[in-house]
């Protein structure tokens, strides 16, 4: 008897959690529904397919307006669940997917920008950039460029990767700082450079995953193809140097491994797993990186996902959110991330946990084919 897949238990496990994710449209919820798609596609279970439609169609009207979404919010955030949108149109073939898609891409040719042409986080946030954005907003951007045969939305989201690349990257550590203030008027911002003072997990999970989901729908010839290729090895040969010997996991904040209040956190192990699971696959990475998968995943596993008594699944050790600036004092520093809560269950990390899965999946199947 073959065992379950962890993608499908947690898949499983989503569908009794959550019989509705939300009833706001929001990015969380759709990092849920991007697992679930992979999962869907990977098994041909409609179920899940089902769900995801159900969900969307409680927003999206049939002119492709959306309930509770706010153009003018000019929110990189509220692209991100606009990306299951895309199989929703090839499979029904209905309209409104279609006009609803245009409605985000609208939202990006109309976003305030930075001086550079650089996607301000939110309208709230000006002059600011944010690792997360890149993700939120990047992907979907490529994947209705090759879809649609739009070939600007290839250059406006690569342009997106270099600059922030450009203004986040550390050449000490070869991580990316969280946030970029091109103003230098935040009081997170380093008045030289505009930089956050630290380097948060998730958001550079966020980050690594654009990259890899950027990279899916670059066409070969595309002549920025191999800049955004050598960002992304060029981060992962830095993250590993940050991994955790003992767990295979990352900290919160990563390069201050057991200070204290840092913990290994959840949500940006899996986004890594993930980022370095598809890469091996997809040819984006070297082969050199199968054993800080395999090490990183195995501690998943053994340390921070349980099951209770009706066989759900948990994943715990999660940062519930973070941020910089707002109402909030959100100063990047290192004692803020360290004491945002900690919490099991959260949609981003277990969204995440999907993801990574599925790749290891993946990846674990075409190496037994790759040695037969």
């Amino acid at each position: 008897m073959t065992a379950v897949k962890w993608s499908v238990r947690m898949a499983e496990t989503c569908l009794e959690r959550w019989p509705i994710l939300s009833d706001v449209w929001s990015y969380e919820p759709g990092v849920v529904l991007k697992g679930l798609e992979q999962i869907w596609l990977e098994t041909g279970e409609e179920i899940y397919g089902q769900y995801i439609k159900r969900y969307i169609d409680q927003f999206v009207n049939p002119d492709g307006s959306i309930r509770t979404y706010n153009l003018k919010e000019y929110n990189l955030d509220q692209i991100n669940t606009g990306k299951v949108l895309f199989e929703l149109y090839r499979v029904t073939g209905e309209e409104k997917y279609r006009k609803a898609l245009d409605l985000l891409i609208w939202q990006l040719k109309t976003q305030p920008r930075t001086r550079e042409g650089g996607f301000w986080h939110k309208k709230i946030y000006p002059y600011q950039m944010w690792l997360d954005g890149i993700y939120m907003a990047a992907p979907f951007y490529v994947q209705f460029a090759q879809i649609f045969n739009s070939s600007s939305g290839f250059d406006d989201a690569v342009h997106q990767i270099l600059l922030i690349e450009r203004n986040t990257h550390d050449s000490q550590t070869g991580l990316n700082y969280h946030g970029w203030d091109e103003s230098r008027l935040q009081s997170w911002a380093n008045p030289e450079t505009g930089c956050s003072p630290n380097f948060w997990g998730r958001s550079i999970g966020w980050y690594v995953m654009a990259l890899v989901d950027v990279l899916d729908y670059l066409p070969e010839s595309y002549q920025a193809r191999n800049r955004i290729l050598s960002i992304l090895i060029h981060l992962v040969e830095s993250l590993v140097i940050f991994q955790d010997d003992e767990t295979g996991l990352w900290y919160q904040v990563l390069d201050r491994g057991k200070e204290s209040g840092n913990y290994l956190e959840a949500s940006a192990s899996c986004m890594f797993v993930y980022g370095l699971g598809k890469g091996i696959r997809k040819g984006y990475l070297p082969f050199d990186f199968l054993k800080n998968i395999n090490k990183a995943y195995a501690g998943i596993l053994d340390h921070l996902v349980e099951i209770d008594e009706k066989g759900l699944v948990h994943l715990t050790q999660i940062c519930s959110v973070a941020g910089l600036g707002g109402e909030r004092q959100r100063d990047g520093s290192y004692q803020y991330y360290v004491n945002e809560p900690i919490v099991a269950n959260d949609m981003k990390g277990v969204g995440a946990f999907l993801l990574c899965s599925i790749e290891v999946e993946r990846l674990n199947h075409s190496l037994v084919h790759r040695s037969v």
